[in-house]
Order: structure tokens, then C-alpha cells, then sequence
């Protein structure tokens, strides 16, 4: 799905629309004065407050727009900024889109989104399809199977930042929260509550987050002396949840050394996950904690609300946003790579073994 959010007026312009000339008549000033002020230059420019504020309420009293294909004429930029997410259904993902929007929206540039529904070959289209959009720079969530195509925007100088998955191979702008530390921290809050057989349900993935998330899960038993079992870890195909996760389930849950605890690696996991433990009968805590990245409300609102690691998408989006700008505006500008922390929600799903006992 691609979404242009592109006004009918940009591409069909108003033979009235108000232009710089107008407002400098009204104002009585040199068209140049209002375009300094209109652009945010009055500062270098030296112009004074008073005049500045004048032409600022003209503009808003004419419902000035400025004219983007002249501008883009002009500078051979065309102030839109690409986005491409994961998938589109994903309450993660969706509002990191919006964030993105609105944090871009202050910069002056109009973000087009495009959904890869974690989809290699759509990924790939969304890629050509916005460099023939000439798009000035691109905010790019990767899926399974997109490492060429970083490495050849890596290769081009293209300006881009990688939000919440990135390849630490390749040294390019990334934001993301750092999930190896967020999957340690769940997990030694599990085990702090007194559970031992922790469990990871993650996707069947060579993507380095999810690795990550798995490997801190791994590392938080292995400090404290618990060697996980085979059957702790179950990976599960994207676009086959429905099917693969109830199996994969099962085998965690009745074994014969079953997980009293499982951390669900993303939100749609954990969701289909809560589903499946109902169907089972089985009670949260009281016989199997719960823990999921994701901050979905309805983790709130669950007849047990979920113990949840909360990501911080406002930052994430801001900072994929400010790192682009800088990218575009100076191209050498030197990677950044920005790790963020997830917060722990506490809910009741993961409350201590003691206290789960108590309530029976």
C-alpha cells in the first residue's frame, strides 16, 4: 500500500493563489523581505520583529501556501521525505508512522509512506518506486531479505536513517531502541519473580533485532546458571502465525519440562498468543507469565493487564527525522547510531510466583 499525501492543489494550482508579490503589496515591503520571513530567514536577513509578525498574519489572513513545485525548481529538492514500514497493520508501526509524519510536518517536508507488509519483493518496488519519486531522503524499516538494497543506498549516497531494524555490518545513519538489553531486562524480571523456564517466541527472522531479542533472554538464564532447553525457543514464519504459533506453543507449554514464563518478541505474537492461551484454559499468572514488547492498550485493558516493554516511539520517530535532515542538508554529515532503551511495564501477567500462589 502506498499512500501519497500529496494536496490536489500542489499538482492542480489555483490561477488566484496568493503569492509573495501579493503579500509584499499588502505589506508594503520588497517581495524578497516577505520570502526571507516566509522561509525562516528574517534573522540572518536582519529583520526586525515587528515587520516579521506583520507579514506572518498577512500570510495566514491570505491563506498563503507556498508554491512546492516552484521551490523544488529552484533548489532540485522536493521536500518530501520517503517512509517505509513494516506493516502498516501494526499499531507499532502505524504510529511511528504518524510521529514521523508529524515531526517532518515542523521541518517543512510531507512524508509519502509505503507499507512493505514485511513483503521482500514489495519492499523492493517501494525502494525504486521512491527514487524515481526523487524523493530527498528515505526513513527505511527493513524487512527479511533487504540487505542489498541498504547496501546499494549505502553505496549511492543516498541520504537515509534505518528506524528499528538496522545492520550493524553497514555503517549508516540508524535509530532503534536496543533490544538485546530489553530482552535481558524482561527476563531478569521474570526470574526476579521467581520464574525459571522462560520461553522466547519470536519470528523465523535473520534480522539483527530479532536475534537480539532472543539472545538477551538467552544470556539473562545463562547468568544466573539456567541452560535453556530446545524447546524454550520457538521461531515463527510472518505470514503463518495463525498455524505454526499454537503448535509451537504447545510444545513450550506441555512438555515435559514445560516454560512457566514466555516472552513474546513482538506484539501481533503476543496478541494471537493471549488468544491461544484462553483457548488452552490456561490462567495469567497464576500457571504462565506473560511478558511482550509492544505497547498496544489493549495490554492494559486485558482481564490481566500485560507486563509489556514500552518502546519510546516519539523519540524514535523525532530522531529518524532530525538525522535525515541533517543527511540531506549535509551529506557527509557522519552516521549516527542511536540505541534507545525500552521501558518495562509492569502488569499482573508476570507478578511473582509467590504472589500468584497467594490469590489461589
Amino acid at each position: 500500500m502506498l499512500i501519497f499525501q500529496l494536496a490536489y492543489a500542489y499538482l492542480m494550482p489555483d490561477k488566484r493563489k496568493v503569492s509573495l508579490k501579493h503579500i509584499a503589496e499588502k505589506a508594503g515591503v520588497s517581495t524578497a523581505l516577505v520570502s526571507y520571513v516566509l522561509n525562516g530567514k528574517e534573522r540572518e536577513s536582519r529583520v526586525g520583529s515587528e515587520i516579521s509578525q506583520k507579514i506572518k498574519l498577512l500570510a495566514k489572513e491570505l491563506n498563503y501556501t507556498p508554491n512546492y513545485v516552484a521551490k523544488s525548481l529552484r533548489s532540485g529538492k522536493t521536500h518530501t521525505i520517503g517512509l517505509i514500514i513494516a506493516d502498516i497493520a501494526n499499531p507499532f508501526f502505524a504510529n511511528i508512522a504518524r510521529e514521523v509524519e508529524d515531526e517532518a510536518k515542523k521541518t517543512g517536508y510531507t512524508v509519502i509512506i509505503g507499507s512493505s507488509d514485511e513483503n521482500p519483493e514489495k519492499f523492493k518496488d517501494l525502494i525504486s518506486v521512491f527514487l524515481d519519486r526523487q524523493v530527498d531522503g528515505l526513513i527505511v524499516v527493513s524487512t527479511e531479505k533487504s540487505f542489498q538494497q541498504i547496501k546499494m543506498l549505502h553505496q549511492r549516497k543516498y541520504p537515509f536513517v534505518l528506524l528499528d531494524r538496522y545492520f550493524p555490518e553497514l555503517q549508516t545513519d540508524y535509530v532503534s531502541i536496543d533490544s538485546f538489553q530489553a530482552s535481558f531486562s524482561a527476563t531478569t524480571h521474570l526470574l526476579q519473580n521467581g520464574y525459571k523456564n522462560i520461553g522466547f517466541i519470536g519470528y523465523k527472522s535473520k534480522l539483527f533485532h530479532m536475534i537480539e531479542r532472543k539472545r538477551g533472554v538467552t544470556e539473562a538464564l545463562e547468568k544466573v546458571g539456567i541452560t535453556p532447553l530446545k524447546n524454550w525457543s520457538q521461531s515463527i514464519t510472518f505470514d503463518k502465525v495463525e498455524t505454526e504459533l499454537k503448535t509451537a506453543m504447545e510444545a513450550m507449554i506441555f512438555s515435559q519440562t514445560p516454560v512457566d514464563a514466555i516472552l513474546f518478541g513482538t506484539y501481533r505474537l503476543a496478541i494471537n498468543g493471549l488468544k491461544i492461551i484462553r483457548e488452552l484454559g490456561i490462567k495469567i499468572p497464576d500457571q504462565l507469565a506473560i511478558v511482550s514488547y509492544g505497547q498496544a492498550e489493549s495490554f492494559e485493558l486485558y482481564e490481566c493487564p500485560i507486563t509489556y516493554l514500552e518502546q519510546p516511539l516519539g523519540a524514535l520517530g523525532k530522531k529518524a527525522v532530525s538525522l535525515l535532515v541533517d543527511k540531506i542538508k549535509e551529506p557527509s554529515h557522519i552516521p549516527e547510531q542511536i540505541l534507545m532503551k525500552a521501558r518495562l511495564v509492569i502488569g499482573e501477567s508476570s507478578h511473582s510466583i509467590s504472589e500468584s500462589i497467594s490469590k489461589v
